[in-house]
């Protein structure tokens, strides 16, 4: 080999020398619940390859709730990319990846319950029924601040400790999002006999979830963002999004529940709620019918 190829072979591994990535580390108990973020990153990773190289992608060393991992983020130091829910004030501190990882279907809840209160749900059609009653969410989560900003009480507490509170009728309603509820029901249904679906109640907010990486990371964030549109464009993302959503959405009987329509005061100007990767309430049961003549697709 002469010296130019050496140099040139020099240069190359530089520039595109494997980088590692790294992502928060689910919870203890937390399951496979973001499993599918997981592989919507990773294949935006592999589809990038190109034009920003190598990676390796890995969970943080340490076990994160999401307030940590957001703080994590904004101080640079364990991770390099979280998921959440978009706010102003979200924006205004990290770069956000504008491609709804769930096209909108965390803004889709179904509440778990204690079955005996099914009855007194049963009497909830408004927002102001809902305001008599109380909801229980994690600690950090956005959501909070969307259901105070509608009046609605809420018990604050660590994701797993929630579910036992809510079975033990500490509060009347857990609300999770379609592609969580099941899953989480069926894992412990043994250990909490107490733990139930609600049957009839839909409740809905514009949810966006996002990639989110540190304001001094602008690479990562625009090879992200590349290589989901890539992904957007020729179908894999939503058959990823179908593989790990499609039996959970049939399940949850959309057609048959009333809807209750939540204000989300957290919004960003400008968030694009018409793109074409977002399912909106009128689009979702065309969706539905359509995933549901067809094969279960497979995801790359």
């Amino acid at each position: 080999m002469n010296i130019f190829a050496v140099i040139v072979l020099l240069i190359s591994t530089a520039a595109f020398g494997q980088s590692e990535i790294v992502y928060p580390a689910a919870e203890a108990n937390g399951g496979n619940r973001f499993a599918d973020l997981i592989e919507l990153l990773s294949v935006a990773l592999k589809r990038t390859v190109p034009e920003y190289g190598s990676y390796r992608l890995v969970p943080s060393k340490l076990e994160m709730n999401e307030e940590r991992s957001l703080a994590e983020l904004e101080a640079g130091s364990s991770v390099d990319v979280v998921w959440s829910s978009t706010s102003a004030a979200k924006e205004a501190i990290f770069i956000p990846i504008r491609i709804c990882l769930r096209k909108g279907m965390l803004g889709y809840r179904i509440a778990l319950i204690e079955p005996k209160n099914q009855a007194l749900i049963d009497n909830v059609n408004t927002v102001d029924d809902l305001r008599k009653l109380n909801v229980g969410q994690g600690l950090g989560w956005g959501d909070v601040d969307v259901y105070r900003a509608n009046g609605i009480p809420v018990l604050t507490a660590s994701y797993e400790s929630l579910f036992a509170m809510v079975a033990h009728d500490r509060f009347y309603l857990y609300p999770r999002g379609i592609n969580e509820v099941f899953a989480e029901h069926a894992a412990r249904k043994s250990s909490l006999p107490h733990l139930g679906i609600e049957k009839r109640l839909l409740l809905y907010y514009q949810w966006p979830y996002y990639f989110f990486v540190n304001r001094n990371n602008r690479q990562l964030a625009d090879r992200i963002d590349l290589g989901l549109r890539r992904m957007v464009e020729d179908g894999s993302f939503d058959a990823i999004f179908w593989k790990y959503n499609g039996d959970a959405i049939r399940r949850a009987n959309l057609s048959q529940r009333r809807v209750i329509r939540l204000d989300n005061p957290l919004l960003p100007k400008g968030t694009p709620l018409d793109a074409p990767h977002w399912l909106s309430p009128d689009q979702l049961e065309g969706y539905i019918s359509q995933h549901s003549r067809r094969t279960k697709p497979s995801a790359p």
